[in-house]
């Protein structure tokens, strides 16, 4: 069951009050699940369940997407400002140091907070800003027309698309290597999460400018990408291994964007290998 938390976060415009809607399952050591931009919690769904029998599991809607409110007015989505929320979240939860699995926006945000201290270890699945200018502004431009093409249809075009596997596959093989995979639910709510993410301007405003560049020293880190991503090319991995040298870089094969439906017993064996 989703809950949502208000607590008083720091950001670069002084404390604010800020609402994070997430779901807490399993026991053990806690474990940060951070979705993409556009998406919401729900697509960790399937490795959920694995990863909740040796962890207890916080998986998070980012603000302005899912159902957490957007952050405050005048709060900038910026890297270190969400960073910064998160933490504040993690207190509020009483969570020490969890260990955090990202992906993609969730990713890089996963490798800040691992950089600042506040987690111990941290799996980043094809994670955002490793790209060079031009591959920042294609994977920017897809982004933008799933956007566009998720807000131009009806709700009841998108559910008749659902049911069949070619209607997933058009809704979804940006993201998915193996669209069919995903339940029509799936696909609905995350097309309507992609069209009402109140975040997702902000987001790539913020994100124009970001690359990270440092090395996150200290703790267990592990870099996997899927071999067959269509947003954020493979090979941005390797420029991840040069920047994070301690780093393990793992190939996920046939693996899209968003490696949790493609592959869930791979991507849960790459982060709870990673927390141990």
């Amino acid at each position: 069951m989703t809950t949502t938390v208000s607590f008083t976060a720091p950001t670069a415009v002084g404390p604010r009050r800020v609402s994070v809607a997430y779901e807490r399952t399993g026991s053990g050591e806690p474990l940060l699940l951070l979705h993409g931009i556009g998406h919401h919690l729900q697509a960790w769904e399937p490795v959920t369940r694995v990863l909740a029998a040796e962890r207890e599991v916080i998986a998070v809607d980012l603000p302005g997407f899912g159902v957490s409110p957007p952050l405050p007015d005048g709060v900038p989505y910026d890297l270190p400002t969400v960073a910064s929320v998160l933490g504040a979240f993690c207190a509020e939860l009483g969570l020490d140091r969890p260990h955090v699995a990202g992906n993609s926006l969730g990713g890089l945000i996963a490798l800040e907070l691992g950089r600042a201290g506040l987690v111990r270890s941290v799996t980043a699945l094809s994670p955002a800003g490793f790209w060079t200018e031009p591959e920042r502004r294609y994977a920017f431009g897809t982004l933008r027309a799933m956007r566009r093409a998720a807000l131009a249809m009806p709700l009841p075009l998108i559910e008749r698309l659902s049911r069949g596997a070619a209607g997933r596959t058009a809704l979804t093989s940006t993201i998915y290597a193996r669209p069919g995979r995903r339940s029509p639910e799936a696909v609905v709510a995350e097309t309507l999460a992609l069209r009402e993410a109140t975040g997702f301007h902000a987001t790539m405003a913020a994100g124009r400018g970001t690359t990270f560049d440092q090395d996150v020293k200290g703790i267990p880190v592990t870099v996997a990408w899927g071999t067959a991503d269509r947003i954020l090319l493979r090979r941005q991995g390797i420029r991840a291994k040069r920047v994070l040298p301690d780093a393990r870089l793992v190939r996920l094969p046939g693996c899209g964007h968003v490696p949790m439906n493609d592959d869930p017993a791979l991507v849960a064996r790459v982060v709870l290998d990673t927390s141990r």
